[in-house]
């Protein structure tokens, strides 16, 4: 049984300028918590290979996705087909979720 504590992830910057600690990271998929500070960003960027789900488990702000743009909060989830532009943008209380990627997520397979 694979079970990963909060306190051992060791946070690192995504191509995308988002700060992520991943939990799990198999063959298959992985699981990442991503935090964005007030009016932070991520860099407009797609995936050629993975589809992604955003959790936001805190704060919110606004997401486009594919030229659709709206403001997302706690509790949402956003699904990220592959070969999607997207780009979040944190509000007032910066943004907090988690990101489910399949196949796992990779810098290889970020594109601007």
């Amino acid at each position: 049984m694979e079970v990963v504590a909060y306190q051992a992830l060791e946070p690192f910057t995504t191509k995308d300028g988002s700060t992520i600690r991943e939990y799990i990271h198999s063959p298959a998929q992985s699981l990442a918590e991503a935090t964005l500070v007030p009016g932070q960003s991520t860099r407009r960027h797609y995936h050629a290979l993975s589809e992604e789900i955003y959790l936001l488990v805190g704060g919110g702000g606004t997401m486009e996705l594919d030229g659709e743009t709206r403001e997302v909060g706690e509790g949402d989830a956003i699904l990220i087909p592959p070969g999607a532009w997207h780009e979040l943008r944190a509000g007032l209380n910066g943004v907090r979720l988690l990101c489910c990627c399949v196949p796992p997520y990779s810098h290889d397979d970020t594109h601007f």
